[in-house]
């Protein structure tokens, strides 16, 4: 929470905004009174109890040019379906286990009509289950890379012998 308020301070004297990612209802609550009470500005929630006319309404406030500059989303409500181009800060305060659903999250600031630079934040904590859980991610988007990343490259890389058994019917399967 420390470090989030530095760098929100920051990202306040700049003149910057920020999307604010958590998996927990509960710690949307505690970030926006905690930043509200610190910065003495409105800062807005999204999360899964805010009907949809409110998200249209939190998001048209935050996309006005004179918007209030921290909008906290949980990963579940505000993770997919918004342009939310007038941040340029976002954090991911809480790590989440699928290293898609972070990226889809991250998204919503990259998107058509984004003008700035946006920089991607992601609280761990040495020594905690965030820390296990950032290094299962980084495991997960290296695997998932080396699979989808890898093209069809791999193919040219097998021998005569590896094409046939993969083409090959195998013996088990042929009846007499």
């Amino acid at each position: 929470m420390q470090r989030l308020t530095e760098m929100c301070e920051e990202i306040l004297e700049m003149g910057e905004r920020a999307l604010i990612f958590t998996q927990f209802t509960e710690m949307g609550d505690i970030l926006r009174c905690h930043l509200a009470e610190t910065f003495g500005c409105q800062v807005l929630f999204l999360h899964g109890g805010v009907s949809s006319k409110e998200r249209n309404r939190m998001v048209e406030l935050f996309q006005d040019e004179s918007g209030p500059p921290f909008f906290i989303l949980s990963l579940k409500a505000g993770g997919t379906g918004l342009n939310l181009t007038q941040a340029n800060h976002v954090f991911h305060f809480d790590r989440w286990w699928n290293p898609a659903v972070e990226d889809q999250a991250t998204d919503r600031a990259f998107r058509i009509g984004q003008a700035k630079n946006v920089q991607v934040h992601k609280f761990v904590v040495a020594g905690t289950v965030e820390e296990r859980i950032d290094e299962m991610i980084e495991r997960k988007k290296d695997v998932a890379g080396k699979i989808v990343g890898s093209g069809d490259s791999w193919l040219t890389e097998l021998s005569t012998t590896e094409l046939r058994e993969i083409w090959a019917l195998r013996q088990e399967t042929v009846g007499d």
